[in-house]
């Protein structure tokens, strides 16, 4: 079973045999006690991390105790990547809303900026997230693209629908990311097997009912089926941002499984990677609902 997040769907964050950490580690920084099998960076066959020395297992199959964390990833990595790439979101996104004014005048050259780097963007993220290996400038680029994107959608949701929009959607994505640390530290939200069926099943309906949606949309006309508007529009926001909740909870958990386990440094930029994508994800489900609840 692999992740929701394609960052961490694949090598040691995931095996295709089972989710990393699962009946292997504890949650929320307890002892990371586990066996050969469980610990996905540990010497097994096909493991890609087998000759990495900071994952190695005793004879009792406990998770390295390395005095030294040269070369393996810690979480002041995990956190100091992630402030660079969404700092590099933040900044662009500045930078776009004062050079690619909305008005009357610029906003269909402002328009085709953003969506051209929104689709650049999405397909840089592709790229990574089917690479074997973190490439911190390929991530960065996908930062600055998507910083672009969001600085001209923002723009144009502070202009025309309600001023004060964009400062609240990104309190309120603050707020679910410490929220969903909080809960997930203090051991209320538990990342197991049934938590993740469960979070993919719907993900998988909510992201085919939003195509459909789109379909309709861009060959009907309109509002499309209506799941982006009105009543409809403000239940699919909340399941949205529910949902996003529950990606950051399944980030931290496969964060938590990487440092316990001894993943190589290099893996801080996917972690930093997959927590922009989720982070994203969130602020723009909280502007679309606050864009809807703004318009009534």
């Amino acid at each position: 079973m692999r992740s929701r997040n394609p960052v961490f769907s694949r090598r040691g964050f995931s095996r295709d045999n089972g989710y990393a950490g699962f009946n292997a580690a504890p949650q929320a920084g307890g002892p990371a006690v586990g066996t050969q099998q469980g610990n996905p960076y540990a010497q097994q066959a096909g493991n890609p991390y087998a000759q990495n020395p900071y994952a190695q297992q005793d004879l009792h199959g406990a998770p390295p105790q390395a005095p030294a964390t040269t070369g393996r990833m810690t979480m002041d990595d995990v956190v100091a990547r992630t402030a660079t790439t969404l700092g590099t979101v933040v900044v662009t996104a500045v930078l776009s809303w004062v050079l690619l004014p909305v008005d009357e005048a610029n906003i269909g050259k402002s328009y085709g900026i953003a969506i051209g780097a929104g689709l650049v963007a999405m397909v840089l993220a592709l790229i990574q997230s089917f690479k074997r290996r973190a490439a911190p400038a390929l991530i960065l680029s996908y930062a600055a693209l998507e910083g672009v994107f969001l600085g001209v959608i923002s723009s144009a949701v502070s202009t025309y629908i309600a001023d004060g929009v964009v400062a609240q959607a990104v309190m309120g994505t603050m707020a679910v990311f410490a929220g969903v640390l909080v809960a997930y530290k203090a051991g209320w939200i538990r990342v197991n097997r049934r938590f993740y069926g469960f979070v993919m099943a719907a993900a998988l309906g909510f992201v085919l009912l939003m195509a459909v949606n789109l379909l309709f949309t861009v060959f009907g006309g309109g509002d499309g089926l209506g799941f982006r508007s009105g009543p409809l529009g403000i239940v699919f926001g909340v399941i949205g941002i529910l949902l996003g909740a529950c990606f950051l909870a399944l980030d931290f958990k496969q964060v938590e499984d990487g440092i316990a386990y001894g993943a190589p440094r290099e893996e801080a930029w996917l972690a930093a990677f997959g927590l922009t994508l989720t982070l994203v994800w969130i602020y723009m489900e909280f502007l679309r609902l606050l864009s809807i609840l703004n318009s009534d």
